[in-house]
């Protein structure tokens, strides 16, 4: 009977919450607010500090490519503030070799004398030709053989901080009770990988749409390198050296200390969560939707409420302590941050040496298992849902453009929640738009 009582209690406080000024949240509820100032992890004038570093305009002589998609963070998350999610995507790609196994592609460079291994990511943009390189040709191309083909568009980072601080143990006991109550119809996968500032270290991968990482700094240092060409100390080896010009590692300590992705892992810590639209959510309209959102499943995977760890609680494989501003939060991401086979998946595995670098296999990594990323093949992070009414196109390739294609989309362990909402009356199918488009 107590976990029947908690169940219904979890269900209903985000509701509430949802309709309550900002000013009579309870005070472990996570701020949340579309204003870049801090959630209180640190000092608004250190945030700001970061911003300016997030939002910074990369050129060549700080590291930029060879190979890159975008120029600063911001470039890819800012929509409304900087830090949120945007429009902007990025293609990857591979084939399916002869085992019936995904492979990574080999993308041939400089006409042909060099091929790029390792990674899915096909960058769009590269900083050769130049006036200094005039006949040296970088730009990567999709060879025919890559059959296995998608985009993925950006995710949002207001209030990750908030994920990062969730324990382990958490998100696998999430997983277990999914399976245990669908009787194994829906069983969130769990994977664990590096945290590339722990050697030899893994948590449960949260971050990212294949939950390649747990860490936001490890994620910090991968999008600096793989979207940027920016190496650091996680990740000190460039795609390519041609064209290359800058000392490595691009990304050197300020004389604090600190360098550039250190300063972006502390700025997505000290954002604040994705707030709802408090005035449609007081609707009668979208409380009604979200009641349904619950009863035909949809929570079942876009879980509504998740509490941090208590403040002193060490995360990321013993690398982050988790502090005062983050511990023991409740917040609402509508994730269970899992891996989910729902019908979409792009059938792209976990690259390891683009996420973890080069030398990866010179650690012995404490429960990694190739294995289990194979599993990943399908399988696509179930998309938080705070903050969704600010993007234009949905799912993790950006393919469905409403609310409503969106959910109908839903296949796999998610086909009777989208066969329930088919089922629904025009009117409440309506309601719960409305719903997801207070969030």
């Amino acid at each position: 009977m107590r976990f029947l009582i908690a169940g219904i209690l979890a269900a209903a406080l985000p509701i509430l919450l949802a309709l309550a000024p900002a000013a009579d949240l309870p005070s472990n509820q996570a701020p949340a607010a579309f204003d870049n100032k801090s959630n209180g992890t640190v000092d608004d004038a250190t945030h700001q500090a970061d911003l300016s570093t997030f939002d910074e305009v990369e050129g060549i002589p700080d590291g930029l490519g060879p190979l890159y998609n975008a120029q600063s963070c911001r470039e890819c998350h800012q929509s409304p503030v900087s830090g949120s999610a945007s429009q902007v995507n990025e293609l990857r790609v591979g084939h399916v070799g002869t085992n019936g196994q995904f492979e990574n592609p080999s993308i041939p460079i400089a006409r042909g004398t060099e091929t790029i291994t390792g990674r899915t990511l096909v960058n769009d943009r590269a900083i050769c030709p130049n006036a200094a390189y005039p006949s040296t040709e970088i730009q990567e191309r999709v060879p025919d053989t890559e059959t296995v083909r998608t985009f993925r568009v950006s995710v949002n980072l207001l209030g990750d901080g908030f994920i990062e601080a969730v324990t382990d143990q958490a998100l696998e006991d999430l997983s277990k009770e999914q399976c245990r109550k669908s009787r194994g119809k829906i069983c969130g996968l769990v994977v664990h990988v590096p945290v590339l500032e722990a050697s030899g270290e893994t948590g449960v991968g949260r971050f990212g749409w294949k939950d390649q990482h747990v860490s936001l700094l490890s994620f910090a240092a991968d999008a600096y390198l793989n979207e940027m060409g920016v190496t650091s100390r996680l990740q000190p080896d460039e795609v390519t050296n041609l064209c290359n010009t800058a000392s490595e590692p691009n990304d050197k300590p300020g004389p604090d200390g600190l360098s550039d992705i250190d300063r972006f892992a502390r700025f997505v810590r000290a954002s604040k969560a994705p707030p709802p639209d408090y005035t449609l959510a007081a609707t009668d309209k979208a409380k009604h939707g979200s009641e349904l959102f619950d009863k035909i499943g949809c929570n079942d995977c876009h879980v509504r409420t998740m509490t941090t760890a208590p403040a002193g609680t060490k995360v990321d494989g013993g690398a982050f302590t988790v502090p005062d501003a983050l511990g023991q939060k409740q917040f609402s991401p509508y994730s269970d941050f899992l891996m989910h086979n729902v019908g979409t998946g792009d059938g792209i595995v976990i690259p390891v040496v683009e996420h973890y670098g080069h030398r990866f296999g010179q650690r012995a990594w404490k429960g990694y298992s190739p294995e289990n990323f194979q599993e990943t093949r399908y399988r696509i992070r179930t998309a938080p849902l705070w903050g969704v009414r600010m993007r234009t196109r949905l799912m993790h390739d950006g393919a469905s453009l409403t609310l409503h294609d969106a959910i109908v989309r839903h296949g796999g362990e998610a086909k009777e929640a989208a066969k329930k909402f088919k089922c629904l009356k025009p009117d409440e199918r309506e309601a719960v738009v409305t719903f997801l488009q207070s969030l």
